[in-house]
């Protein structure tokens, strides 16, 4: 299966917590990019992690060439085009960053935005996103502004919560959705990032049936009681009776892949050579799990099954 996110990489803070070095990755056949990218170190403000570290929101790069990347001859070698980077906070510290990049091919529907209040602390629009191919979507994207409960955006901006819409074809509940309909785009999954206090920000995620995401979307909130992780919500284009099974199932703190993000509040990256990972999910061969924090608690953790 296509998915349009083509790696995805976790950057973790050293031992003197001043720099970020690999923690782990997912390249699929872009071995050449993964050798190049593990002996890497960015400090503060430094490449597009120590970006996303030092203005303490998601980052966007949608071309390397002249840009402070510092991949970027290995990238444009195995067609990568695009890199986000997503800081996961608590408080003032830095717990890691997120990597996203992305290869544009013509017969891919997608986009990743990044929201803010930044402009006007009343409403949100978009800083930053990339599109692909969709130039009109793109067009009709960078001139909305969305209020506090209006559109996903809005509903996560209210909700200080990952929002995940399945069909996403009804104006109703997606503001731009006759648009994502001609552009093919089904699924939209939003997540909130950041939050300095008047400043908020949050990134949505828009694919097609032909090219999600990932295989499977879940999210994970603590239950009422704060004892286990239950699973809200899971969606993938296709059936999965065993995804199924296992998302009725409750998770401790520290348990499994998910327990220890809960338990450290870092992202993980697991594949199916480590015992973190669950056998239970079949073909669904690995797993990055970000969590939302919020105030130094855990909120949700939202995971990509690939």
């Amino acid at each position: 299966m296509k998915t349009f996110i083509k790696v995805t990489e976790i950057w973790i803070p050293d031992r003197q917590r001043t720099q970020l070095e690999f923690g782990s990755g997912l390249y699929g056949a872009l071995s050449e990019f993964k050798a190049a990218s593990e002996q890497q170190h960015f400090a503060y403000d430094e490449g597009l992690p120590g970006k996303a570290w030092a203005q303490g929101h998601p980052v966007m790069l949608t071309t390397f060439e002249h840009s402070y990347f510092k991949r970027t001859a290995a990238a444009q070698k195995a067609g990568l085009t695009c890199g986000i980077a997503i800081p996961i906070f608590s408080g003032d510290f830095l717990l890691a960053v997120v990597m996203f990049l992305c290869g544009d091919d013509e017969d891919h529907a997608g986009a990743i935005e990044v929201w803010s209040n930044a402009a006007n602390p009343d409403s949100l629009s978009v800083i930053d996103g990339y599109y692909g191919t969709l130039q009109h979507f793109e067009q009709l994207s960078r001139q909305l502004a969305m209020a506090k409960g209006e559109g996903i955006p809005g509903q996560v901006w209210a909700s200080g919560m990952p929002v995940l819409i399945e069909d996403i074809g009804q104006p109703a509940i997606f503001v731009r959705g006759v648009e994502a309909q001609k552009a093919g785009i089904t699924t939209c999954l939003g997540i909130p990032i950041a939050d300095h206090g008047q400043q908020t920000y949050l990134m949505t995620f828009l694919s097609a049936k032909a090219t999600p995401l990932a295989k499977r979307i879940q999210i994970w909130i603590p239950d009422a009681q704060g004892k286990h992780l239950i699973c809200q919500q899971g969606y993938s284009k296709t059936n999965n009776e065993l995804a199924q099974i296992f998302e009725t199932i409750t998770i401790s703190k520290g348990e499994g892949a998910l327990g220890r993000v809960w338990l450290t509040g870092m992202p993980v990256i697991t594949g199916d050579h480590e015992a973190e990972y669950n056998p239970e999910l079949d073909n669904l061969s690995a797993m990055l799990a970000i969590p939302v924090i919020e105030s130094g608690k855990l909120k949700a953790i939202v995971t990509f099954l690939f």
